[in-house]
């Protein structure tokens, strides 16, 4: 009983202590190159995670590409991770769908591993410090008023 109330306990510390995700992670461009998501640093930072396969990812990057429009000047970047262990589907993806913002590839799933995302698409949005202060999994059109009233709330904070 003893060595099951420790392990009981182990197991709650590990999880407690486990960190927000974090933009000190690396992730590749189109050519395998490895970039860090700390160099968005001192911008709001919108990270979604997507597949080729993903229907919602389809209806959420016309979104993305309006707010990148809309906000870019005032600070905002977005950064599409591509989670397709083949980057010739994401390309396929995009040649359909434009995209007028970075995309990254993680196809070995270590950046998605360490966001633990549960669905798809999942998106974290982060303030000018670096910090998680929104997170989504899946894309709803009823609710793009939300998530674009979170990203202004954000770029308009001076204290955040």
């Amino acid at each position: 009983m003893v060595k099951f109330i420790a392990a009981f306990f182990l197991c709650l510390s590990v999880t407690a202590s486990n960190a927000a995700p974090s933009l000190h992670l690396s992730v590749q461009d189109i050519n395998g190159d490895a970039f860090s998501l700390s160099e968005y640093s001192g911008s709001v930072v919108y990270v979604d995670f997507w597949a080729s396969w993903c229907g919602p990812c389809r209806k959420s990057f016309p979104w993305m590409n309006a707010m990148h429009q809309k906000y870019a000047n005032q600070g905002l970047k977005i950064i599409a991770i591509n989670l397709d262990t083949e980057t010739k589907l994401a390309q396929q993806f995009l040649t359909q769908i434009q995209a007028d913002f970075t995309i990254a590839y993680d196809p070995d799933m270590h950046v998605a591993t360490e966001f633990e995302i549960l669905g798809m698409p999942s998106s974290y949005l982060f303030n000018r410090k670096g910090e998680l202060v929104a997170k989504h999994v899946g894309f709803y059109r009823e609710e793009q008023a939300k998530y674009e009233a979170e990203i202004q709330r954000w770029l308009e904070s001076v204290d955040d």
